[in-house]
């Protein structure tokens, strides 16, 4: 599959890159078939583009929990298990959605990650709370 993103130009996606959402996510609900995309050049990564195939004028920067230097835990509901095939907790990832305004710091959705099943490339966003909060990212070296 190849699309056209106002963030990274002409890309080339192949199937097993590709990653389903099936709700989508909040707010952007039709788009469900999506790409992580790196800096060919950079070895260790801490900044993804989380590219919609469905919509090329949608996408997200992301990074781990890890590089904001958090640690997780929480349940995932029956449904959310069944919605992206769960078999094994060692097959999820999580993500985060980060966003920059004007001269502000960069700033992360800690309340809402992105869960990634590694297994069968199916995905959700679970909400754990109401609370509209989000963490400064530390630039790391």
């Amino acid at each position: 599959m190849k699309i056209t993103s106002p963030v990274v130009g002409e890309i080339e996606v192949s199937a097993e890159r590709i990653l389903q959402f099936p709700a989508g996510l909040p707010g952007f609900e039709t788009c469900h078939q999506f790409t992580l995309i790196h800096s060919e050049g950079d070895s260790a990564p801490k900044l993804f583009v989380l590219q919609c195939l469905d919509d090329p004028e949608v996408a997200f920067t992301v990074t781990t929990p890890e590089v904001m230097g958090l640690n997780y835990e929480f349940a995932l509901s029956d449904e959310e298990v069944a919605a992206i095939q769960l078999g094994s907790p060692e097959d999820i990832h999580l993500l985060l959605i980060v966003s920059k305004q004007g001269d502000s710091p960069v700033r992360a959705n800690v309340m809402a990650p992105l869960v990634l099943n590694t297994s069968t490339r199916l995905g959700l966003q679970k909400v754990i709370g109401k609370v509209d909060t989000s963490v400064t990212l530390k630039a790391v070296d």
